[in-house]
């Protein structure tokens, strides 16, 4: 029986038929994560069609990161990551939130109930590496006051932190990802600064809190956390005040 992957190509769009043939032989593992795809002019040959459609579906496969091109050498499968994965949808997300104020109170309310459930897991399972962790970025971000861009950075390690004690690495590739969308709305970085103690405060709490595995009382310590900070979030559209 002759292979779907060598089956002349009939109908539709050259690129697409070619597209589906080389994402099904990497999603087969006939070619791995780092191993070289056929070179150009072996896959003209095995699909017997021109360059252009084999390097129009090879820049398909690489826009959705399937694969890397590099000048001069052959499309390289790219090892897949939890992180890799969520990334994909970077663009599409940006853009979204980008078109209304709404958008963005449904990713802080996505937030919300997300954090809750890890903050909840990580109470559960945090050992004292875990915990000694967290307060090392604590320290970190207690040196990053007056420095407003190095205290939201140490905010996003905080936080991406607790998802991966989890360990679930899906859990802590949303938790960064949903985080860098939220950057590109905040407030005024004076507002970050005038509020910096009290979100010292907030962290020490939310890590004694994972560190006496104590769930309920971490799930309300981040919750009042986030419901206190979400204002620091705001769209282009609204007014830049201080709550």
């Amino acid at each position: 029986m002759t292979s779907a992957t060598t089956e002349p190509i009939v109908r539709r769009k050259l690129a697409d038929e070619i597209f589906d043939r080389l994402k099904a032989m990497i999603m087969s593992g006939e070619c791995g994560p780092g191993q070289s795809l056929p070179s150009e002019r072996e896959l003209m040959a095995r699909f017997g069609v021109g360059r252009p459609a084999i390097r129009e579906a090879l820049q398909a496969l690489a826009n959705l990161g399937l694969i890397t091109i590099s000048h001069g050498e052959r499309a390289r499968v790219r090892e897949i990551t939890a992180e890799a994965a969520v990334r994909q949808i970077d663009t599409v997300a940006q853009l979204l939130l980008s078109a209304s104020p709404e958008s963005l109170d449904h990713l802080k309310e996505a937030r919300r109930f997300f954090e809750q459930g890890m903050v909840r897991r990580a109470a559960e399972t945090a050992t004292e590496s875990d915990v000694a962790d967290l307060r090392e970025i604590l320290e970190r971000q207690r040196a990053a006051v007056g420095d407003a861009v190095a205290f939201i950075r140490a905010d996003i390690a905080f936080h991406t932190r607790i998802a991966a004690i989890t360990g679930n690495p899906i859990y802590a590739a949303v938790s960064e990802t949903m985080l860098s969308w939220l950057q590109e709305y905040h407030a005024h970085m004076l507002i970050w600064q005038g509020k910096s103690e009290r979100t010292l405060a907030e962290h020490a709490e939310i890590i004694g809190r994972i560190e006496a595995h104590d769930v309920d009382g971490a799930e309300r310590a981040m919750t009042g956390h986030l419901d206190r900070s979400n204002h620091l979030y705001v769209h282009s559209h609204e007014h830049k005040v201080a709550g």
